[in-house]
């Protein structure tokens, strides 16, 4: 697994760095000291794990997720407890605290391991890239979420960003429409219309609509109307 270091203290760095060379199959993709530098090294590394320090110079472990165009798997490494529950809130596999003990990055590590090794063993094979992330960060007041894609159930435009619906929850994310589209599986994800995005799994029924569109109605009873173009070509997807 490849791993970077994100701390803003270099002796904090050297310490994680000895405490991995224990575990030779990870390996050290990188490190970083501030946002900026780390949000550089993360979107053109693709690290499949983050060691994340919350407080950075130039803002927080919360605000370099936000900004990523990649999100890999985080545990998050610090001196201040009282972020705990935040953490957890956000869905990170683990929260070290700091000075971290041999024992417990073992544990966190071998935590990662499993649970990639649970998402292999039932997730239904689907086409990815190298490194595909599985979930996106999403920030919105002081609520964070890791939502993992094959929770959301459709993503909508509201103004300048898109509301996204997972888990009967939704969440503002500052992205376009587009930006999404492209990190979502096109087998499972369909741009019903200019405003809205749906996950095919979570639809209950198609019926007919004017002008031979479709009106799809979702688990959730929204229901949401799709051009005749668009119904064209999801007929053709669902084969009826």
């Amino acid at each position: 697994m490849n791993i970077m270091i994100i701390d803003d203290s270099r002796l904090a760095r050297k310490e994680l760095s000895g405490l991995l060379a224990e575990h030779a199959q990870h390996t050290i993709a990188g490190e970083a000291g501030d946002v900026q530098s780390a949000l550089t090294l993360i979107n053109d590394l693709q690290p499949e794990l983050l060691l994340l320090d919350i407080h950075l110079p130039d803002g927080t472990g919360f605000d370099l997720l936000e900004q990523c165009d990649y999100t890999p798997h985080v545990i998050f490494t610090t001196a201040y407890e009282q972020h705990a529950l935040r953490a957890f809130e956000v869905n990170a596999l683990d929260y070290l605290l700091k000075p971290v003990t041999q024992e417990r990055l073992s544990a966190a590590l071998e935590k990662i391991v499993r649970f990639d090794t649970r998402q292999i063993d039932t997730a239904v094979p689907v086409p990815q890239q190298k490194n595909s992330p599985e979930h996106v960060f999403i920030r919105e007041g002081e609520r964070c979420h890791f939502v993992k894609f094959h929770d959301i159930s459709r993503v909508i435009v509201e103004g300048n960003y898109v509301r996204i619906f997972f888990q009967s929850q939704s969440a503002l994310l500052p992205r376009s429409l587009n930006y999404v589209e492209a990190r979502l599986n096109p087998n499972t994800f369909f741009r019903a219309n200019r405003q809205e995005i749906i996950n095919l799994n979570f639809i209950d029924r198609i019926e007919p609509w004017i002008g031979d569109g479709l009106m799809i109605r979702m688990q959730d009873a929204t229901e949401i109307i799709s051009s005749r173009r668009q119904a064209r070509e999801l007929k053709q997807r669902m084969e009826f």
